[in-house]
């Protein structure tokens, strides 16, 4: 039998339906809404770079012009509607995955302890039964309440001292829970103080395999298609191997079929899908026409690479490259519109001035800059600064550019 291809206009269409960037970011963004949200993504990847806003509540205002930052953090710590773990990186997920996190608790605890003691955090391990008996005694802690008579060493931010590592660990691990953060720093206590029983509850916990089984599960409905390594890739708890005999078994028994999506290039990519992809994709109707400011850890942008296959967008973050190297700039911003991403933005929120300053546009090679375009721009920013708390915005003289 033939295997089914998804034209890549569709793809396009799924995808960025998968990742709520296909409708208008219209309706409510606070509690059940904003957990609903979340929930439809898989998580929310923290990020501490506040050039305009910071990557989890740019994430959350482009699909959803009402958010506001204050909006996650009551969920976040008032309501417990989330946890904070890895997946990728630091981000926050919601409370309800918490059991299947007990696999990645058990695989972090084995692979961190060798790859830390690689780094030459000497004696980290040392630490466990002080660090948990400061915070079971004086509650939430920071890494700063901890190892005060330590010495960090001198390799960088990373290089912490036993007792900050420990505390890591510890939470990597699972004795520990994040229960907020006060300004970026997290504050840890004992997991038992903040997330609920019944989802500690050692008896009543998923084994291995119907934590697979979810990771791939989920992992599929959220990206529409994948292949195996995109599965393994998206909650970063499942290996490669596992995800592809996930795929083998679902495969032989009907759940999923085989696709190739066509590239935007052409090219065709084999990839796993649900049976009813092609009649999903033909459901969804057009993006809509306004011009969106994504954040550079945007979702749909995590895999470079697939975000080059499906939309021709060549994208590199610049943060820890030289100045003088960069191709862009520091941190510049994906322009999303429609089903295209057309362009990049280089600006800055000039909180002392109240300003967004806009130092560079790069129009993409096959998107025509108009009038219209910018008055379309304009419109965005000028929601954009209201999200930021800005009164205005300000271009800077030979701000378009031409494609690099």
């Amino acid at each position: 039998m033939a295997v089914l291809q998804l034209e890549n206009p569709a793809a396009r269409r799924l995808f960025l339906d998968r990742h709520a960037l296909g409708e208008a970011p219209v309706g409510p963004a606070k509690g059940a809404d904003l957990l609903a949200l979340i929930e439809r993504l898989g998580f929310v990847q923290l990020d501490s770079i506040n050039t305009v806003a910071r990557a989890h509540d740019m994430i959350l205002y482009s699909r959803r012009a009402t958010y506001r930052s204050k909006h996650l953090k009551r969920l976040y710590e008032g309501e417990k509607g989330l946890f904070e773990h890895w997946t990728h990186d630091a981000a926050v997920i919601p409370m309800a995955y918490y059991p299947h996190w007990h696999l990645r608790f058990r695989r972090d605890a084995e692979v961190l302890k060798s790859r830390w003691r690689n780094w030459r955090r000497d004696g980290f391990e040392d630490q466990f039964e002080t660090v948990l008996r400061h915070v079971r005694d004086h509650g939430p802690v920071s890494s700063s309440d901890v190892g005060k008579d330590e010495q960090k060493g001198s390799g960088g931010w990373w290089d912490w001292h036993p007792s900050k590592t420990a505390l890591e660990y510890l939470w990597r691990s699972g004795a520990l829970a994040v229960t907020g953060r006060q300004g970026f720093q997290k504050r840890y206590d004992l997991s038992e103080r903040v997330i609920d029983t019944g989802l500690l509850d050692h008896a009543s916990q998923p084994d291995e395999r119907e934590t697979v089984d979810w990771c791939c599960g989920a992992a599929l409905d959220r990206l529409g298609f994948a292949t195996p390594v995109e599965l393994a890739a998206f909650w970063a708890t499942v290996t490669t191997p596992e995800a592809k005999t996930w795929c083998a078994s679902r495969l032989a028994s009907g759940e999923i079929i085989e696709v190739d999506i066509i590239a935007q290039d052409g090219s065709l990519r084999r990839c796993f899908a649900r049976p009813n992809v092609r009649e999903q994709a033909d459901q969804i109707a057009p993006p809509p026409g306004r011009i969106r400011v994504l954040s550079p850890f945007d979702p749909a942008l995590r895999d470079r690479a697939r975000a080059q296959r499906l939309f021709g967008f060549h994208y590199r973050i610049e943060v820890f490259v030289p100045a003088a190297k960069r191709q862009y700039g520091y941190y510049v911003f994906p322009l999303l519109q429609r089903d295209r991403l057309i362009g990049r933005i280089d600006m800055k929120a000039r909180r002392d001035s109240g300003t967004l300053n806009v130092r560079a546009l790069w129009p993409e090679r096959k998107t025509r800059w108009t009038s219209a375009k910018t008055a379309q721009l304009e419109s965005e920013l000028a929601r954009v600064i209201r999200f930021c708390g800005l009164q205005s915005v300000t271009f800077e003289p030979g701000w378009l550019r031409g494609p690099v």
